[in-house]
């Protein structure tokens, strides 16, 4: 991914008291996309071929902007656990919006690792993201690993699975 492509991504990003300065449109005619759906996983792909961080994060930027569909499933639970990227949170985020079975085994595991360069996250933000996003996953599997993580050595994660089963019963 070029330099230019990167800023033409980074212009769909929203900051607070700032409206974006590019449009989805200009990223779709830039790449000759027809639709951002399918360059948001071509993307994705290639940045996991290529193990590119950065380029994870500009295909994410385009996942979430065109929408994350369970198309994605397959290359986010590789992300989930790939250790040269920093970008496992919007990662476990993008997970949590497909709301699927199919990712408890990957979300259970964010919660059971941090990355090296979130050693220093002492509220266990990936975790707890993860942890929420079994709390949003139907059936018996996510409610069996939010039940796991009762017995988890950690506060917080014990904490935020108790919290997701008791939303679960409501």
């Amino acid at each position: 991914m070029t330099p230019e492509q990167e800023d033409l991504i980074l212009s769909l990003v929203t900051y607070p008291g700032r409206d974006p300065e590019g449009t989805p449109e200009q990223v779709l005619r830039h790449f000759n996309a027809k639709d951002g759906h399918t360059l948001g996983l071509d993307l994705l792909r290639d940045a996991l071929h290529q193990r590119d961080s950065v380029a994870v994060e500009m295909a994410l930027i385009v996942g979430f902007t065109f929408g994350i569909t369970s198309d994605y499933l397959e290359e986010l639970v590789e992300l989930c656990s790939a250790d040269w990227h920093h970008k496992h949170e919007d990662v476990v985020s993008a997970i949590g919006k497909l709301h699927t079975p199919d990712a408890v085994d990957a979300l259970y595991q964010a919660t059971q690792w941090v990355p090296g360069y979130l050693e220093f996250d002492d509220s266990r933000a990936l975790a707890t993201k993860a942890v929420w996003a079994l709390g949003k996953t139907p059936g018996p599997e996510a409610q069996q690993a939010l039940v796991r993580l009762l017995t988890s050595g950690d506060e917080i994660v014990r904490s935020a699975a108790m919290e997701q089963i008791a939303r679960r019963k409501e």
